[in-house]
């Protein structure tokens, strides 16, 4: 198969994970045309069809499939040999692709890539948000290097480190500020606001209240923790946030915050990447970082 290269199979990768032409042309910084020379480039030095083209979207054929799994692979290992460069020269350096749940990213990354650039001058950090689920599977496939999420994640193939724990806190419309709070088992009787579906702290909300699965389908829904704060000074309902959003979400929001009984209810907010990365060392101390940075927003 004289004349592959990585090249091929970095825009056939991205064809096959978004499915169409045009985004996936955006998303390699070429142009669709460009992208489409390419593939059909490399089906001929397959010798078979990889893409059934037609419709909006395309479709990949059963070798296809097959030949998007190889590439992913190989894709994979040729990044952990590029980390296992980087780390053979020491601090870390160049690009850091950190992944961050909804819930974490706008009240900690900030101070995140301030002290990781204070640490490491070198480091270029390229940092995405998404939900914990996608964050995952990006780790797994070799597009992210590191996340911080919460834990547990339970996946044999990943390392995780718990850097702090942190409480959730009670957020009610300002005119309940003299009332007696609610312990957490009566949450369930209040009109309670939640993340939408796929959020992980959604899940530990339902958790702490003893929310069953046949019940959520009469709670309300919201997009990110702005939304439901604002709910809830608009008289809608009550609601739970970690203690890291407090300052950010209640500053215009007509709102109490208050503590829950003890036990309070916590989370842990950890960071993982796979354990066969090369960087793995570097990691652990950029965690430390993320640790110092966490306790200190604590403070």
């Amino acid at each position: 198969m004289n004349g592959l290269t990585m090249k091929h199979l970095r825009y056939f990768e991205a064809l096959a994970r978004i499915g169409h032409f045009g985004r996936a042309a955006e998303s390699c910084a070429i142009s669709q045309p460009a992208l489409s020379v390419q593939i059909r480039e490399l089906e001929e030095l397959v010798g078979v069809p990889l893409v059934e083209r037609g419709g909006r979207r395309i479709r990949l054929t059963g070798l296809g499939e097959e030949f998007a799994e190889r590439t992913r692979a190989i894709l994979r290992s040729v990044d952990e040999l590029e980390d296992l460069g980087r780390a053979a020269h020491g601090p870390i350096a160049g690009r850091l692709r950190l992944g961050v749940i909804p819930t974490v990213a706008p009240y900690l990354l900030p101070d995140i890539i301030k002290a990781l650039a204070r640490h490491y001058p070198g480091i270029d950090p390229r940092p995405r948000e998404a939900i914990t689920q996608r964050l995952i599977e990006d780790l797994t496939e070799a597009k992210l290097d590191a996340a911080i999420v919460a834990l547990p994640i339970s996946e044999p193939a990943l390392k995780e480190i718990a850097l702090f724990d942190e409480e959730f806190v009670l957020v009610r419309p300002l005119e309940d500020a003299g009332k007696p709070v609610p312990s957490s088992d009566r949450l369930h009787e209040m009109r309670l606001l939640l993340l939408e579906e796929g959020h992980c702290f959604r899940d530990q909300a339902l958790s702490v209240c003893n929310i069953g699965a046949s019940s959520v389908r009469d709670l309300m829904e919201g997009s990110s923790l702005s939304t439901l704060v604002q709910m809830v000074g608009a008289g809608i309902g009550v609601t739970l946030i970690p203690q890291m959003a407090v300052d950010t979400e209640t500053r215009s929001a007509s709102v109490c915050i208050s503590s829950l009984a003890e036990p309070r209810p916590t989370r842990t907010i950890g960071m993982v990447w796979r354990k066969s990365n090369p960087l793995s060392a570097q990691f652990a101390t950029i965690a430390e970082i993320v640790r110092d940075t966490g306790l200190k927003k604590q403070a």
